[in-house]
């Protein structure tokens, strides 16, 4: 498989600052990465994981309804404060759902574990 073939991984985050993150922890790891700023975006897109911002409002209703029917992976961050959304998150079947402080640590392992997914 070239670069080329590689589908992206999808991130679904409108703070800059996570974007950012986002997108140079895949360059480090030579992944590319679509950034996405709106729900509405999302039904369209092509990819086999997410990234999103449940916070972001009408994030969790599109990871959800992006990832019905097909074998894909939802990963999403919140605030550890934010109860309301993880129920409602982990309730329409988004895989993983993590401290938004818990996210930035894993992300390296996260985006390489999506790399080795691609190879096999």
């Amino acid at each position: 498989m070239t670069s080329n073939d590689v589908i992206p991984i999808l991130a679904l985050v409108r703070d800059l600052l996570f974007s950012s993150r986002i997108s140079a922890t895949a360059r480090a790891i030579n992944r590319q990465v679509k950034i996405i700023r709106e729900p509405a975006q999302l039904v369209n897109e092509n990819g086999n994981l997410l990234i999103v911002d449940l916070n972001l409002a009408g994030a969790v209703e599109a990871a959800a309804t992006w990832k019905t029917g097909r074998e894909r992976q939802v990963v999403g961050f919140v605030s550890h404060v934010d109860a309301q959304t993880i129920a409602k998150a982990r309730g329409l079947g988004i895989d993983r759902v993590m401290a938004r402080s818990h996210f930035v640590e894993v992300l390296p392992k996260l985006l390489g574990e999506a790399v080795e997914a691609d190879i096999e």
